[in-house]
């Protein structure tokens, strides 16, 4: 895709003389980033061997594959690149789970989740945790530390989900830098499509037409006005959304082409506007391009942005879509650092929505497939320069910070919703006979583009965080930058109901629930003594468990459209608690292994290739050859992560360069653990005794890795 070229990109040429102090790492994190993607794009001259990722790679280092964390999902993953050591060792191993001392039916999400457990006695934070950030060692030691919407950063206290006044199990200090930004909220109003014709739009009142003219806005042709019947409440303020049409173009017909939107109380009022302000919202359909609004008087700052997907010179066919409405999350101890970002970048920006592409907002039911993309498209450029200029701002408000962690969401979220690769994937997911020879081939190569766009964006990003910093006179970036993603990609074509496959081996879902994140379950029992309220005795709790691995164990796919020979176990890896010998040992429903955490399920399960719990249909779609959908469905998206790490396509990226690393070239097999030490090294400080990775060799004649 070509828009993104129009961000801006500083020749690699020009050398920056100032001698402004900049930061000495640069911690970038691309979600979702694969070795084999980038080494693609690289090799067709889709991404520039002279910018961004190719940049650094050329100048630096990279691993030919980055072992992630188990199970590779993105919160996990991000603190195991933060802690330095595993998911089951940092008490985080997934992106929603269960914390064993809240009730049993509660869950937690893992990017809010305390980082190296907490003590389960009463329960409190922990004394001892099992890890812990490297910014917390880092800060100890004198260095400053920045974090962009890094997860893990984000400055709150935690507290058990479901518990009536809940402790705090993880203090806000924990979790808080010198300058913290943490990642965006939902406002409480989603997305929503509208459909509008010519009768719809009559004359404008005086008082819009007066308006337009003040804020000099003019039109060829009569203002038209509609309500877009959208009303909602955000931050404590009513909103009642209007709807102004008016035809620039000075051709002596009738062409409308730009809308504005504004809400009736405030009206549209003339400017100029300072951030977070926006005032009203214009929007020239052949742009293709959303026009952020902030919501005045919102409590929480939020804002939404609106997109033209089809607009007819006179109005006959309208199509708009309202995206959700989202906010920066503040207390006292980010509120400085979010204030500066919401001042001088803007509210936070609409995220990429699957909700639209896969039309499950309302509204979209009658939006071609083709419009639904190129809004998902608008937000992913959107929200990539958002997150850039976050970072951005942060990088020069701290240009003597030690260490700065940058979060980007994408390639992530196009890699869900458009990772269509394997021939058992159903290219329309309300027809399960648009697999194999029946799939849309012209789908297909327009997903592969909007896959390759995420990774432009991507890259896009790196180089203009290269920029802020400047080069030397080889080309080396002027702060040591490393840059990496939490897990790979894979398609998948089937997805799961776990939950009904228990109930038909016969579970009382009052003794054992499953809690999935893509492809990785953990599945808990109502233990007694341990959850508040539990059911389950020790002795019940052994045969339960016992039962939940052997029916897992025997779970297969013998739909031969999927399973390749005609049997597919469905889950690949399988890891119970450990327990002790003594039913009665204090410790019974606490035992951890390598793979199992303090709060990790009482079984832990990974799911094969191909298969997912997420994408479940509403009604739900049964797939070509199935008798019946209780369990096996058609999804309705294609990428997941969360597999088994060691699978080559799960592997993440890591390339590094900078004035202090000066090996070239290959450093074959890491492991993303070993993120968090070579960045103590590399400022001379020494990792905490929880940390299990080791110091990856960036410099010549030094160690090997």
């Amino acid at each position: 895709m070509t828009f993104f070229l129009t961000l801006t990109v500083h020749s690699i040429a020009a050398q920056s003389v100032s001698t402004t102090p900049r930061p000495k790492v640069i911690l970038i994190s691309l979600d979702g980033a694969t070795p084999d993607f980038v080494e693609q794009y690289l090799a067709k001259g889709v991404l520039s061997p002279k910018q961004g990722l190719g940049l650094i790679k050329n100048k630096g280092v990279y691993a030919e594959r980055n072992i992630t964390c188990s199970a590779s999902l993105t919160a996990a993953c991000h603190v195991a690149i933060a802690t330095g050591s595993t998911a089951a060792r940092n008490d985080i191993n997934s992106n929603t789970f269960h914390l064993v001392a809240s009730p049993f039916t509660s869950n937690i999400s893992g990017f809010g989740a305390p980082i190296g457990g907490y003590s389960t006695t009463e329960p409190t934070e922990s004394l001892e945790p099992t890890a812990e950030p490297l910014w917390i060692g880092l800060q100890q030691n004198g260095k400053k530390v920045v974090a962009a919407t890094f997860p893990g950063a984000d400055g709150v206290n935690v507290q058990v989900p479901g518990l009536t006044n809940s402790p705090i199990i993880q203090a806000a200090n924990k979790r808080t830098v010198s300058y913290t930004v943490p990642f965006g909220a939902f406002a409480g109003v989603g997305a929503q499509g509208f459909s509008l014709t010519a009768a719809d739009f009559s004359p404008a009142t005086s008082q819009t037409v007066s308006q337009l003219k003040a804020a000099r806005k003019f039109s060829y042709s009569p203002i038209k006005q509609a309500s877009l019947s959208d009303r909602f409440t955000v931050g404590g303020v009513s909103y009642n959304i209007q709807v102004a049409a008016l035809d620039t173009t000075k051709d002596r017909q009738t062409n409308y082409d730009t809308l504005v939107f504004f809400d009736a109380t405030i009206g549209i009022q003339p400017g100029p506007f300072s951030l977070p302000s926006t005032g009203a919202a214009y929007v020239r359909a052949r742009d293709n391009k959303s026009s952020l609004f902030y919501l005045e008087g919102s409590s929480n700052r939020a804002g939404t942005a609106f997109y033209v997907s089809n607009l007819a010179a006179d109005l006959s066919t309208v199509r708009i879509a309202r995206y959700s409405a989202n906010f920066i999350p503040t207390n006292s101890a980010v509120q400085n650092s979010v204030n500066d970002i919401l001042n001088n970048v803007g509210f936070w920006a609409p995220q990429a929505d699957f909700r639209i592409t896969e039309k499950l907002s309302p509204g979209f039911t009658n939006f071609p497939d083709t419009e639904l993309e190129a809004i998902y498209e608008d937000q992913v450029e959107l929200f990539v320069d958002y997150q850039t200029r976050v970072a951005t701002r942060a990088i020069n408000q701290n240009p003597d910070a030690d260490l700065v962690m940058v979060y980007i969401e994408q390639p992530d979220g196009s890699e869900h919703q458009f990772l269509l690769t394997d021939s058992r994937q159903a290219t329309d997911p309300t027809n399960p006979n648009t697999i194999g020879a029946g799939q849309d081939s012209e789908k297909v190569a327009r997903y592969q583009s909007y896959v390759q766009t995420a990774y432009e964006a991507a890259d896009n990003a790196v180089q203009r965080l290269i920029n802020v910093v400047g080069t030397d006179k080889k080309g080396k970036p002027k702060s040591n930058i490393i840059v990496v993603s939490d897990h790979g990609f894979s398609s998948f074509h089937t997805a799961v109901n776990l939950n009904n496959f228990l109930r038909s081996r016969g579970f009382d879902l009052n003794k054992v629930r499953a809690v999935t994140s893509g492809p990785a379950a953990n599945i808990y029992i109502n233990l007694q003594g341990r959850e508040p309220n539990g059911i389950v005795s020790p002795v019940e709790y052994v045969t339960l468990q016992q039962q939940i691995v052997t029916s897992l164990k025997e779970f297969v796919d013998t739909n031969p459209n999927y399973a390749l020979g005609g049997l597919q176990a469905i889950f690949d890896k399988i890891y119970p608690r450990p327990l002790p010998d003594n039913l009665n040992d204090p410790t019974f429903g606490l035992g951890t292994s390598e793979f199992v955490g303090q709060d990790t399920g009482d079984v832990f399960a990974i799911m094969n290739d191909g298969y997912n719990f997420d994408g479940t249909q509403s009604p739900v779609i049964t797939r070509l050859g199935d008798t019946d959908n209780l369990v096996f469905s058609v999804p309705n998206f294609y990428g997941a992560h969360g597999y088994d790490p060691t699978i080559s396509k799960l592997s993440a990226i890591f390339y590094a360069a900078g004035p202090d690393i000066s090996r070239r070239g290959s450093i074959g097999t890491i492991y993303n653990i070993n993120v968090a030490p070579t960045i103590n090294d590399l400022l001379g400080v020494a990792s905490a005794p929880t940390v299990q990775g080791q110091i990856i060799n960036l410099k010549k004649g030094r160690f090997s890795n």
